[in-house]
């Protein structure tokens, strides 16, 4: 009896995305043996952050592991959380442009098209309201619950439910055109990959480790492959789920498994490019010439578009539940669920500045548009931020101002790591008159600039207690 009892506690962790060990060992009255956070380690910023709107929204995203996250479309951006409310904002201001109260436990979207914004909820409803005003235009009922973003493009609604289904509707009222359908394995990851619209295909990553193609007008299926091959002795060893949106940069599609590998596929034929051991189940992002990922264990990559080489990895935020990764310019940022947000140079993969926006984890990936970076924290508040290098003159004169305070005296898990960086408060006159006298002194000591980076050097390295 108790075997069994065990079995469904860890179907449940496994369905619902709680830890596994937590899990089993509250079932066993021992303690809670997952892997902590790995500290922060300290480093001089070389990058300063810029707050330009916050938001509340309402609940936020939870422990519920609802799949909602924000869509930025003409600029506005569109925002939902589990209680129902679901708004438009300006992305300038964030001030509101429309709020519905749906009363519906949503669990999936907004995902916003040329007409309609849509949201799915546990209770296997779709709601599609008026992108302009916010008025619901209509609701359907499909097979089960929808933990993804539903999609609209060529008069088409596109729907990925958790038991393997997907449906087509009319954008007009609703109504079902098709329905693709697929089996799912007995035990997979709570989440479902939201599908995407390219070239009037459907792309979409399934629980057993298939992708497939699929026409958006008729349903016919175009090419389907198998990406990851489930290996191990039991079920959960054996799971490759695709929860993560694949992301399609002009004929070249890329998706992340679980406990398998990053592929990058043609559109056009199903051939795989080239593929990496590298497990996730977060969203992507890219640039140019690379791409980034979030592997499962919490590391950082930056990969070769065209290869899967590696260009780096930051290993640094291991066990932190790290978010998929988004691009701002030069920076890769990501968030925890320690209300953490880290700024990555782009190039190297190193810190560049970190902020802790709230005590509440941030679970879904930022996004960006127009040099504007969004992240949406389960508190419920959405925040807008830029940010803007610091001039390496400016790092310099900060280190020396570093080098005058004593290490033992800063408060570091009070202080953000700009904070920390800068380890003095002297008055703005005062401050300025120390400057002036460290460009005199630099004219005439030359070694100066050496003991500079010597601190730099050590401090970067140094953990946070």
């Amino acid at each position: 009896m108790k075997l069994r009892i065990l079995i469904l506690c860890l179907i449940f962790a496994i369905s619902t995305g709680c830890g596994i060990k937590q899990t089993i060992s509250e079932y066993t009255g021992g303690g809670d043996n997952t892997i902590p956070p790995s500290p922060l380690i300290n480093f001089t910023e070389t990058a300063k952050l810029n707050k330009v709107w916050l938001q509340n929204i309402g609940k936020g995203t939870d422990d519920s592991f609802t799949n909602i996250t924000p869509t930025i479309l003409d600029e506005q951006i569109f925002i939902a959380d589990p209680k129902g409310n679901i708004a438009a904002l300006t992305i300038k201001s964030g001030d509101f442009v429309w709020r519905n109260d749906s009363r519906l436990s949503i669990t999936g979207g907004p995902g916003a098209g040329s007409s309609l914004v849509l949201v799915g909820t546990s209770e296997g409803e779709i709601l599609a309201l008026s992108r302009n005003t916010g008025s619901e235009a209509w609701r359907t009922k499909v097979s089960s619950e929808v933990l993804s973003s539903p999609r609209e493009a060529d008069g088409v609604v596109v729907v990925r439910t958790i038991d393997g289904k997907i449906f087509a509707l009319d954008a007009i009222d609703g109504k079902h055109l098709w329905i693709y359908d697929r089996s799912v394995p007995t035990l997979s990851l709570r989440g479902t990959s939201s599908p995407v619209i390219a070239n009037g295909l459907i792309i979409t990553g399934f629980d057993d480790g298939r992708l497939a193609v699929i026409e958006l007008k008729t349903g016919k299926l175009v090419w389907e492959k198998k990406v990851a091959f489930s290996r191990g002795r039991n079920e959960l060893e054996r799971m490759v789920d695709i929860d993560a949106q694949p992301l399609v940069i002009e004929k070249i599609i890329y998706v992340t498994t679980f406990q398998a590998n990053v592929s990058a596929i043609s559109l056009e034929t199903g051939q795989i490019l080239w593929q990496r051991e590298i497990s996730s189940h977060s969203e992507l992002s890219a640039d140019k010439k690379n791409i980034f990922l979030t592997e499962d264990n919490g590391s950082v990559w930056a990969l070769n578009r065209f290869t899967g080489a590696s260009a780096w990895k930051q290993e640094k935020l291991a066990n932190r539940k790290v978010t998929g990764p988004a691009i701002l310019g030069d920076k890769v940022i990501v968030c925890d669920a320690e209300g953490y947000m880290h700024w990555l140079d782009k190039e190297t993969g190193n810190f560049a500045v970190r902020t802790r926006i709230g005590d509440n984890p941030i679970l879904t990936q930022p996004i960006n548009s127009n040099d504007i970076l969004f992240v949406y924290s389960s508190s419920g508040a959405l925040s807008a931020y830029t940010y803007k290098n610091i001039e390496e003159k400016y790092i310099t004169k900060e280190l020396e101002n570093k080098k005058s305070v004593p290490e033992e005296t800063i408060s570091a898990d009070k202080k953000t790591a700009y904070e920390r960086s800068r380890r003095v408060s002297i008055e703005k006159n005062s401050n300025k008159e120390i400057i002036e006298n460290t460009e005199k002194e630099s004219e005439n000591e030359d070694s100066l600039f050496g003991r500079f980076l010597n601190i730099f050097s050590d401090d970067s390295e140094e953990d946070v207690e």
